[in-house]
């Protein structure tokens, strides 16, 4: 067991999961001395060098707030080799986002960090998120505000017409890729919508909510909309390409809150400008932040594109804030830590 008040921490937030909420929850789990930290957003979102990625550029800076510490809890500290070289204190790192890809693992396992994070706290947000892309892309609501609200215009109405009007979810096909923390949700809101709700998961057994099918071709051959909520690894890198974007029924619609590299951009493209597609929405994309010269900005009649922002709320903050604060707990009692990855 370790004595809370002789723990030093270093709550490193920014401006989405504030040092605050982080402070404030860790005064809920033990009374220790906690330094507040605000790093800024990167500026390169890939990462400051290349062992970490989606990190802050603010190695000089965690490293001066680290002295003498032993625990971090951060959302985007780069946790980098060459910092954990210079904090010979550290013992305990916690993330608070679902995968701690502003670590470098192996660094850590070779200074003894445990390293923890903090899964599933975005997961309704998410889910909401995406519900709200589809609606936005089947009904054309985004394209139909700007043409009232920005440019005073009233050929939105254009949409009250069969030939422009858009698809309702009742009744209507809807596949998803992946039945996690958040496409499980989603499943669950589409049900409730009366879509006709498909899963295409190989690794979840079980109850589902909606009809599983064997296969991703069989979900895409007779899926009106996909969305995707698997994994990025090796595997489903590129899992939905040219070839596979062709077995979707003519005007389909895809959306993706998931992440980007799931999808490949420059097919999707082809697809929405032959009119193979009917729309798309997005909200996570190959390279963030969208270039300025992706062709998917010529598409805005037909695409919905938000900045990734799926996992952006209020009580996704908050909640994170407690669970990592509750791994600092669990690690100053002696006890087993619930989402430790080395």
């Amino acid at each position: 067991m370790t004595n809370g008040n002789s723990v030093r921490v270093v709550a490193a937030g920014d401006h989405f999961i504030l040092p605050s909420l982080i402070s404030q929850a860790i005064g809920h789990e033990l009374t220790c001395d906690v330094r507040e930290l605000t790093l800024g957003w990167p500026l390169d979102p890939f990462g400051p060098v290349a062992e970490v990625t989606e990190a802050s550029d603010a190695e000089d800076q965690l490293i001066e707030a680290l002295a003498g510490a032993r625990v971090l809890v951060t959302q985007m500290g780069p946790v980098t080799e060459r910092v954990l070289d210079a904090c010979p204190d550290l013992r305990l790192v916690v993330v608070c986002r679902g995968g701690p890809v502003n670590v470098n693992l192996d660094a850590a396992k070779r200074h003894d960090v445990r390293v923890c994070y903090a899964p599933g706290r975005n997961a309704a947000a998410t889910a909401e998120f995406t519900v709200g892309l589809m609606l936005a892309a089947l009904r054309r609501i985004p394209q139909a505000h700007d043409l009232l609200a920005r440019q005073a215009s009233w050929e939105g109405a254009t949409y009250y017409t069969y030939e422009h009007s858009g698809l309702e979810l009742e009744d209507l096909p809807v596949g998803l890729v992946g039945y996690g923390a958040v496409g499980s949700r989603v499943a669950r809101v589409l049900c409730a919508f009366g879509a006709r709700v498909m899963v295409f998961d190989p690794y979840v057994h079980g109850e589902i909510h909606g009809l599983r099918v064997t296969s991703l071709d069989e979900l895409l051959r007779t899926s009106r909309v996909i969305t995707l909520h698997a994994r990025l690894t090796t595997e489903t890198r590129g899992l939905i390409g040219a070839r596979e974007l062709a077995l979707l029924p003519e005007g389909a619609v895809v959306v993706n809150a998931a992440r980007g590299p799931l999808l490949d951009e420059e097919a999707l493209c082809d697809a929405l400008a032959s009119g193979r597609l009917s729309a798309a929405a997005l909200d996570t994309y190959v390279r963030e932040p969208l270039p300025s010269a992706s062709r998917l900005h010529a598409l805005a009649d037909r695409v919905v594109l938000t900045p990734h922002l799926g996992g952006a709320s209020r009580a996704v903050a908050e909640k994170a804030a407690r669970i990592a604060a509750a791994e600092v707990g669990r690690w100053a009692r002696g006890e087993q830590l619930a989402h430790c990855l080395t």
